[in-house]
């Protein structure tokens, strides 16, 4: 099973009503972080069982006097992106500058970050059924986990 779409916007198959909800993460690396690649395996893993769709990688970097650098998931390797190197190709056109600007103004200098565009392929057919139904989506949000278990901690204490 191949680890990235590589189906044009144009040839992706798929009806609007059937794509699961998108997801955008941005995960930063500070330098000396470990890169065990134990978070590549992970994704791939997951792409390979179908619950996520990868639609795009970008990779920033920001430099210590502010400036950054943004690419896709194009002409890689290991040396400069470890283990993400697997996501050649994920390139949907989906992200661009302005997101590489996002992401920059969210990490510190010298702090190199990977941005993941995902369908969650495994909500699909509950989400189409929703629309189908007649249903709108009115809100999405994610809770950090730290929250949750800040939360569930309390109720414990109490």
């Amino acid at each position: 099973m191949s680890t990235v779409s590589h189906e044009s916007s144009a040839a992706a198959g798929l009806a609007h009503d059937e794509l699961g909800p998108i997801d955008l993460v941005l995960f930063a690396y500070p330098p000396g972080a470990p890169m065990t690649g134990e978070a590549a395996d992970q994704l791939i893993d997951l792409v390979e069982q179908g619950i996520i769709r990868v639609l795009d990688v970008m990779f920033v970097q920001k430099n210590e006097d502010g400036t950054f650098s943004g690419f896709e998931a194009k002409d890689l390797n290991a040396d400069s992106v470890g283990d993400f190197a697997v996501f050649e190709g994920a390139s949907s056109g989906l992200l661009g500058d302005a997101d590489a600007a996002m992401a920059a103004d969210a990490i510190d200098p010298g702090v190199a970050a990977v941005m993941i565009l995902y369908e969650n392929k495994w909500a699909a057919p509950f989400a189409a059924a929703v629309r189908r139904n007649g249903g709108v989506l009115i809100d999405n949000q994610r809770i950090p986990h730290e929250d949750v278990i800040e939360a569930l901690e309390a109720i414990d204490a109490s």
